[in-house]
């Protein structure tokens, strides 16, 4: 709290007098209260009056933004119960910036905090004095999601069926419990999140949200409700309620506004008790246009020529959650007519595609990417996707597949095209084998995309045109943008939840077999050798890919310098 220092500073502004300044000195003394309450009580200054001199003596700015423009989003940045305790607010957040505002941004404690959410989150604060009425109307921002909640334990308090130790199925089918699950669910969908974590968190129970690719932390409820919560969905998931000690997978589907979605769960043991991981699996956001997911230049015209080819293999790799599905199902969409048989093994099957065959593989009952294939080609296929090749087995019938007449599409686990052919020469595929089924490989990552609403244009900073000129001198001739070289930055508006970033896009690479590729494997020939041939046939790297969409201003340099 402020001391005499700032009496004495309105009085320097001629907004207080001695006598005053005695009076304030003696309230205090009785009431212990802080002197800008006394001041606002006394109503010897306005509250905007006040905060607008005390910005000025802090030297910290005073937000103006009304706080009904707030975006929900920001709320999951600090809890609610952190909030009230140090009068502060989570007001926008850009990049890696969290805008806080504070009543008493000079108090120890609200300045220790906030050095501690540094660290934790791994985030700059950059700290700005509030009004008390601001600060209340912000809190009203905390009541969206968690009102319900709110709603929801005080019924099942009141109908007293929770217990402790146990878990019965009617607690599990209760109307709180399902509130609660489905407000969870609701949130996650309207938020426009990939996935909700409901986990154990030191003394509480926490949920997180997935929201282009980052987890927030949104909500901290009682511990005890856990067992209830997980029950709840594995019940909606058709999984066993009293299985806690080996994870389980399963699905459910539930419908909002006439529209069906699915959610992929997973359980999992862990300290303190479960945890769950739904994957929602939302149909209409699927995008089916290669323009839209990325695609462009150079590699627009490669993946193309995919409906070219009559048999081979056409290989997928990235890590988990690069967009290889949607890749793969944009690839089977524009294949599909009534003329071609496709045929699918997935795990899971993430999204039904009318008119292909799709197929879930189910290893505990041995059915398994191995068994599966062995049966599709009884199938009569004309094109067949394998999700994930694991094993020596599946990686030689996928490969005797393409020899055999069949389009094979096929994703593997590894960081560049160039890194997939040694993946597979691991995986057991023959290197005689390799150059003649292997017509193509993409390697890919998901990028943030900057906002169209806020992004601001700059000029590249001289590390980053250092990069971008190096980067680009590796390209083709044709491929090459002219200087002069700009940039856009990540500003944050109200559209994109003033994070300056909205939805996501893909950066590729797509290495072709060449005849020289070919004699490089046949003899044995290391990563470098391949890295090197994927150059001279003028590959456009993730890198590049990624620089060439900075350049138009699809998405912000940094994130793609840091990624690759």
């Amino acid at each position: 709290m402020l001391g005499k220092e700032f009496l004495h500073f309105l009085k320097e502004k001629k907004l207080l007098n001695d006598k005053e300044i005695k009076s304030l000195l003696e309230e205090k003394e009785k009431t212990k209260k802080s002197f800008e309450e006394i001041i606002l009580d006394k109503k010897i200054l306005s509250e905007k009056d006040l905060y607008e001199k005390k910005a000025e003596f802090l030297k910290i700015p005073l937000w103006k933004i009304p706080p009904e423009e707030a975006l929900a989003e920001v709320f999951r940045e600090i809890p609610e119960e952190v909030a009230r305790e140090y009068k502060i607010v989570p007001l926008e957040k850009e990049n890696r910036t969290l805008k806080v505002g504070a009543i008493e941004p000079e108090n120890f404690s609200v300045l220790s905090y906030l050095r501690f959410l540094e660290k934790e989150k791994d985030i700059k604060i950059k700290l700005y004095l509030i009004t008390p009425q601001q600060f209340k109307k912000f809190l009203k921002g905390y009541r969206s999601l968690e009102k319900e909640i709110k709603i929801a334990l005080e019924r099942l308090k009141k109908e007293k069926v929770l217990k402790e130790k146990k878990v019965e199925k009617k607690v599990i089918t209760e109307a709180p419990i399902a509130k609660i699950v489905n407000t969870i669910l609701m949130h996650g969908i309207e938020g426009k999140a990939s996935d909700i974590h409901i986990e154990p968190y030191k003394d509480k129970m926490r949920v997180r949200y997935r929201v282009d690719g980052v987890l927030y932390s949104s909500l901290f409820l009682p511990k005890h409700l856990l067992p209830s919560i997980v029950a709840r969905i594995k019940i909606m998931a058709g999984l066993k309620i009293e299985e806690t000690r080996i994870p389980q997978d399963g699905r459910f589907q539930i419908e909002k506004e006439g529209k069906k979605i699915d959610f992929r769960v997973g359980t999992f043991p862990v300290a303190g008790g479960e945890k769950v991981a739904l994957r929602i699996l939302d149909p209409s956001a699927v995008i089916l246009e290669f323009e839209k997911l990325g695609f462009m230049g150079k590699n627009l015209k490669l993946i193309k020529e995919v409906f070219n080819y009559p048999f081979g293999s056409v290989v997928i790799c990235g890590p988990t959650g690069s967009g290889k599905t949607t890749t793969l199902y944009t690839i089977l969409s524009k294949l599909n007519t009534d003329k071609i048989n496709i045929v699918t093994l997935e795990d899971p099957v993430e999204y039904v595609l009318p008119g292909i065959n799709q197929s879930q593989v189910k290893p505990e009952i041995g059915y398994d990417f191995a068994s599966g294939l062995r049966e599709i080609v009884r199938q009569d296929p004309d094109v067949i996707m394998v999700g994930e090749v694991r094993d020596q087995e599946t990686a030689e019938l996928a490969t005797h597949a393409a020899l055999t007449g069949h389009l094979v599409f096929l994703t593997v686990h590894a960081n560049t095209a160039p890194a997939a052919i040694p993946r597979l020469l691991d995986l057991g595929v023959p290197k005689f084998l390799l150059p003649a089924t292997v017509r193509m490989i993409i390697s890919q990552r998901l990028v943030r995309r900057l906002c169209p609403f806020c992004k601001r244009k700059d000029k590249p900073n001289q590390e980053e045109l250092k990069v971008i000129e190096k980067e680009i001198a590796k390209m083709p001739k044709e491929e090459r943008p002219s200087p002069p070289f700009y940039v856009w930055r990540p500003q944050g508006c109200k559209k994109c939840n003033f994070k300056g970033k909205k939805g996501r896009i893909a950066v590729h690479e797509i290495l072709k077999m060449t005849k020289n590729l070919e004699e490089i494997i046949l003899r044995g020939g290391g990563l470098e050798e391949i890295e090197k041939e994927a150059q001279n046939q003028g590959m456009i790297t993730m890198r590049q890919d990624g620089i060439l969409k900075a350049l138009k201003g699809i998405i912000d340099i940094d994130e793609i310098l840091h990624l690759t």
